[in-house]
């Protein structure tokens, strides 16, 4: 019991909280007001209510059970316990929200594509922060979860693709202007969403390929104070061994890094590559000291 409720399991519950918490303050604040759509199990609630008169709660409620026996069968216990918290978070914080008086303040007049752009700012803000530690906020966010874990597939595109699909049908009672501006509200969501979850820093990775690697190498250890790795690797042409140069850098450094790479081998084979996340000494960890002067 003490190893699964340590201080990193709250910490993952408070933040899968406050995730839910804004992205119930952007459906409240923004989206019902501007009469923006919704995707995924809301938009299936809604059609449901349209067309039958069907309650939106007991929707919901129905078709989560479903999904979350789903989730336990792919996901196991500790996830769909984030599930089930996620969830219960979500419906409290979309009655909460309607309690306080901060949703009235915000006046976009009727501006539907600042509506759009900023419900699906805040809307991917809050699903990143519940994705990035291991939870879910039910529906449709447990299908991109199982997406993610077992084919890699982004959960950001997984959430647009589901919420694109409801919101075609949806076009049998919505008028096109403010569903097109709900899909424009999802994509957004979807960028941020993968944005947050991959992580707030981004580096940049080179792969560099010299004859002069041991040079290059030397220079790098010297004027960077970076870490670096030697690649074993076979040329395509003349079947010669070589060694390859990867490292990562902060995206300030490119110019410095390219700068020596060139002096030491003007026809080195360089390519970037970006890196979403890096984690580890000079990253995360203890990051080097940098002079702003050199003699």
């Amino acid at each position: 019991m003490k190893k699964i409720l340590n201080k990193n399991t709250f910490f993952e519950l408070f933040m899968i909280a406050l995730g839910c918490a804004i992205y119930a303050l952007s459906l409240d604040m923004i989206s019902v007001p501007n009469k923006l759509a919704d995707g995924g199990l809301s938009g299936i609630a809604l059609l449901l209510r349209h067309f039958w008169g069907i309650n939106m709660g007991l929707t919901t409620l129905v078709l989560n059970i479903p999904l979350i026996i789903l989730g336990y069968r792919f996901m196991g216990k500790r996830l769909l316990a984030y599930t089930i918290w996620g969830t219960v978070a979500l419906s409290f914080f979309l009655s909460f929200w309607r309690l306080v008086p901060i949703i009235t303040q915000l006046n976009l007049e009727h501006d539907l594509f600042l509506s759009a752009a900023l419900a699906g700012t805040l809307s991917g803000l809050g699903l990143g922060l519940v994705f990035r530690d291991n939870g879910t906020s039910g529906g449709t966010d447990i299908i991109a979860r199982i997406c993610q874990m077992k084919y890699g597939i982004s959960s950001g595109k997984m959430l647009l693709f589901c919420d694109a699909v409801v919101l075609f049908v949806s076009l049998s009672y919505l008028d096109i202007k403010h569903m097109m501006y709900t899909l424009l509200a999802s994509f957004i969501l979807s960028r941020v969403m993968d944005a947050v979850q991959q992580g707030a820093y981004t580096a940049r990775g080179l792969l560099i390929i010299s004859d002069k690697y041991q040079q290059i190498g030397e220079m790098i250890d010297l004027k960077l104070n970076r870490g670096f790795t030697y690649l074993k690797a076979l040329g395509g042409y003349k079947q010669d061994n070589k060694r390859i140069i990867y490292l990562v850098v902060s995206p300030r450094e490119i110019p410095t890094i390219k700068q020596l790479i060139f002096n030491e081998d003007p026809n080195a084979f360089v390519t970037i590559i970006e890196v979403h996340e890096a984690l580890g000494e000079g990253f995360t960890y203890k990051k080097p000291h940098r002079k702003f002067i050199r003699k």
